[in-house]
């Protein structure tokens, strides 16, 4: 058996795991790439620029103790398993992963963001075995830059076929919650900060989704939680407005999801995932499975799952 190594360079995290194909356990490296006070996000090319800058002292930090060199390498090249999806910042990732690749000479497993994401928090809730037996399932993947409903099933490869289904409309969930963090004077990224100040609220707060079939608006939620700042409201009920919309969107595109293709499995994976507010009344009502923050939020693990998975390492 021997350890697998996973990259992956999405928009603002440099990531590297490694996986023991022996006990199945995972080591993660990562650093957030830099952003200002106060602004929204980072330009691609930025991107790119921190990230090549920070895989040396990631993939450093990870195998400084490693005593054996990886056995495989895998990495997210792409945001999502469809035709023409791209983004600059993962070339980062691809360019390191096939000289590592290249050096032990093998070649690379690549896969998506996405899919990393899925088989990420699949092996955080001890559930690969979906996959592994070729069950059908839904997962959800909401970030910053993605709120979509995925229905997964089997496949003539040993990962799953991945259809949208249903996701937001306008508006992701993860821009949002930034949106209206930088509102409230929070710096980016502002999940961890909108929950912190969120569960300070005792306030009642009734939302109204706007759902169009298995999809969802949340544009209209920033629009009022401007106007809400603007009239002097509280900034901790702002913030749970905030995230009690984004939670009742997600409810309701899952009991629509449900009642549409069956009592399948439900897998939660993303930033936004993290946030125990959502994810435990997630929980509660439909059973669904939530990874851990270190699985849901941006991470490596999947594309070292993926690329085990698909050299029938584990």
């Amino acid at each position: 058996m021997c350890k697998v190594l996973g990259i992956d360079t999405s928009n603002y995290t440099t990531s590297a795991a490694l996986l023991d194909t022996n006990d199945l356990t995972v080591v993660h490296s990562k650093m957030p790439l830099p952003v200002r006070s106060g602004e929204k996000g980072l330009r691609q090319s930025d991107a790119v620029f921190h990230h090549v800058r920070q895989l040396p002292q990631v993939l450093g930090n990870l195998l400084a103790d490693s005593i054996e060199k990886p056995c495989a390498v895998g990495v997210t090249v792409r945001p999502r398993d469809q035709q023409g999806s791209y983004m600059p910042c993962f070339l980062a990732g691809e360019t390191v992963a096939d000289s590592i690749a290249l050096a032990l000479g093998i070649a690379a497993e690549k896969t998506s963001h996405q899919m990393g994401h899925i088989l990420a928090a699949l092996y955080d809730c001890n559930a690969l075995y979906l996959v592994k037996e070729k069950k059908s399932f839904i997962a959800f993947h909401v970030s910053g830059g993605t709120t979509d409903m995925l229905l997964c099933t089997p496949s003539g490869d040993i990962t799953p076929n991945i259809e949208h289904i249903g996701g937001s409309l306008d508006l992701k969930a993860g821009q949002l919650i930034d949106r209206v963090g930088i509102m409230l004077g929070l710096d980016f990224p502002c999940g961890a900060q909108l929950e912190t100040l969120a569960v300070q609220s005792t306030v009642d707060i009734h939302t109204a989704p706007v759902i169009r079939g298995l999809s969802c608006c949340l544009s209209g939620v920033e629009n009022q939680c401007a106007d809400l700042l603007k009239k002097g409201a509280p900034r901790e009920y702002i913030a749970g407005f905030c995230i009690a919309n984004v939670y009742a969107a997600l409810r309701a595109m899952t009991s629509a999801a449900l009642q549409k293709y069956g009592d399948l499995p439900l897998i939660y994976a993303g930033g936004v995932m993290s946030d125990r507010i959502i994810a435990d009344k997630l929980s509660e009502e439909f059973g669904g499975k939530f990874a851990s923050a270190q699985f849901s939020c941006d991470n490596a693990a999947g594309a070292a799952v993926y690329c085990a998975l698909r050299k029938g390492l584990i």
